[in-house]
């Protein structure tokens, strides 16, 4: 057995010395390793962020069992791993459906409103909406009245905003109550908040299956969080139990926000710093490329005291004061 081993690991080695023997190393292999790196990470990053992780975990497990069939020859037991492996890769992507469904909605859901530049209009304009939010959802926590509020962010909803009835109204905060006051047409649901403006209301979000989610959170944070798994938008909610303020994004939920915490915490994320805007990022660019460059260097000109004769001196040449 100890030989069998060793022979196997003996054939490994040769391959790989067969292969640096022929090995040469140029500009688009490196960014090949630099690309596959890249989408390594993010596939670490995926499987641990998701419920996958035991899933890629049970998968690397069979790999090796692969191994092991290979080297030990195990004839039976490898015939049934080599089928697995060939319907495997569509029994993969049955498995990991959820997880591989919203990280593609992540991916191919930006749009072209992240590249857009933030001026200082637009600011003015998305501070007095969070002003106007953060009154409406303090009223209505402290009434109690159940509320779900989602900000969008890069990835379009337009497949949500289908679920509801497209308003396309001007931010008020007694629209946005109105909304959601008990018995009113639209109240059961979410309001998709488009560009500052209450694109929709009444609109349905997919709940999150999450197992971790706390016992007392009920269907209106369910419904929240599982939104803010699928896309990068922000949810706001309102409990109708407690009156607790709520806010989703990227799977996570933070909670008890007050007037105070809660606008800062939107204007945190409805407004980039200025560091952030693309148009600033683009102007430190130019200003780095023009630094780079060479610069004139300018000798100082030293200007020589003229100082008159001693014999030439008058007393009428001053006034008293000193010129320093």
């Amino acid at each position: 057995m100890v030989i069998i081993v060793k022979e196997y690991f003996n054939q490994i080695s040769e391959v790989f010395k067969s292969q640096f023997k022929s090995f040469s190393f140029g500009v688009h292999d490196f960014i090949d390793i630099i690309v596959v790196a890249v989408l390594l990470y993010y596939v670490y990053k995926f499987i641990r962020d998701k419920r996958a992780a035991k899933l890629a975990l049970g998968v690397f497990f069979i790999m090796l069992v692969k191994v092991l069939t290979d080297v030990f020859s195990l004839n039976a037991l490898g015939f049934i791993i080599n089928n697995f492996f060939q319907i495997g890769l569509l029994a993969i992507v049955i498995i990991f459906q959820p997880e591989l469904r919203s990280a593609l909605e992540q991916a191919g859901g930006t749009s072209l409103k992240g590249f857009k530049n933030f001026g200082e209009k637009h600011n003015e304009n998305t501070v007095k909406m969070v002003e106007s939010v953060c009154d409406a959802v303090c009223e209505m926590a402290k009434n109690k009245t159940g509320a779900l509020i989602v900000f969008e962010n890069k990835t379009g909803l337009n497949d949500i905003i289908s679920s509801g009835t497209v308003i396309n109204a001007d931010f008020s905060s007694y629209l946005l109550r109105n909304i959601f006051f008990e018995n009113t047409p639209l109240h059961d649901g979410a309001v998709v908040i488009r560009e500052g403006r209450i694109y929709a209301a009444g609109c349905y979000l997919p709940l999150s299956d999450n197992p971790n989610i706390a016992k007392e959170l009920g269907t209106r944070h369910r419904a929240a969080i599982g939104m803010s798994e699928i896309s990068d938008a922000y949810i706001l909610v309102v409990s109708e139990e407690t009156g607790t303020i709520s806010i989703t994004h990227r799977g996570e939920i933070k909670r008890n926000f007050d007037y105070v915490s809660l606008k800062e915490t939107l204007v945190q994320y409805l407004i980039p710093s200025e560091e952030e805007t693309p148009k600033i990022k683009f102007n430190k660019k130019i200003a780095k490329s023009f630094d780079k460059g060479e610069k004139v260097k300018r000798t100082p000109q030293t200007t020589k005291k003229k100082y008159l004769p001693k014999d030439e001196i008058e007393f009428d040449m001053f006034d008293g004061e000193s010129e320093e």
